[in-house]
């Protein structure tokens, strides 16, 4: 068997919006000017409080949790309102890949496991990963220790594994956890800091990750 390991923002779903608005409005309700999108955008990937701390290093905790709690009730009104909708291709590239009996999907996301579980259930995708790993029990990327879960859970040995993710955290994480790394090119990190933190390839849209995934099984 062979594990696949998604990220989820800036990988499977396009929540950009939702992410920028948010922490717009996370800062604005601390009193703190609102950063610019592409910033914001940078540190998708990373747990909550890591990227609140990279955002915000000059601020005290108290303010800090102030915009955690900001983002996440800003964040979590966006949702319900609007689901961040899966890039093209992303449901058919799902559908394959699990078709195949010999690879196994899985999931590794700086999001909460709420916020995953109602991505989940918002695109029915349940029943398609063998392991969901999160912000919730593991240290933020680009810790190895959710690839390190997932490969536990899905008994398979690194290098029978891919992660596949937009940003340079995933790529760092894959590297720590000796696992192959497969960049997009559609997410949130540009892709020369993907090449840079380890990618092997970057895909440029879904029917090619498809068709390098499927590739990669095979060998």
């Amino acid at each position: 068997m062979k594990l696949v390991v998604f990220d989820v923002d800036g990988t499977l779903v396009d929540s950009q919006h939702h992410i920028f608005d948010a922490m717009t409005a996370a800062f604005s309700g601390a009193g703190l000017q609102p950063l610019p999108k592409q910033q914001v955008l940078q540190i998708v990937g990373l747990s909550l409080p890591v990227a609140v701390e990279v955002l915000a290093p000059d601020q005290m905790p108290e303010t800090h949790r102030r915009i955690l709690d900001g983002y996440r009730q800003a964040y979590l009104a966006a949702r319900m309102a609007d689901a961040a909708p899966l890039y093209p291709g992303a449901r058919e590239c799902l559908d394959r890949l699990a078709s195949h009996d010999d690879l196994l999907l899985a999931v590794a996301t700086g999001k909460a496991r709420r916020g995953l579980d109602a991505m989940i259930e918002i695109h029915g995708l349940q029943g398609r990963f063998v392991s969901l790993q999160t912000a919730d029990n593991n240290p933020s990327k680009p810790h190895p220790a959710m690839l390190e879960a997932a490969l536990s859970d899905a008994g398979v040995d690194a290098r029978d594994a891919v992660m596949v993710g937009d940003t340079s955290f995933d790529m760092q994480m894959a590297q720590s956890a000796r696992v192959a790394g497969f960049g997009v090119s559609w997410g949130y990190h540009a892709p020369e800091l993907l090449e840079q933190a380890g990618a092997t390839l970057i895909a440029p849209d879904f029917p090619a990750l498809t068709k390098e995934i499927e590739e990669w099984a095979t060998t």
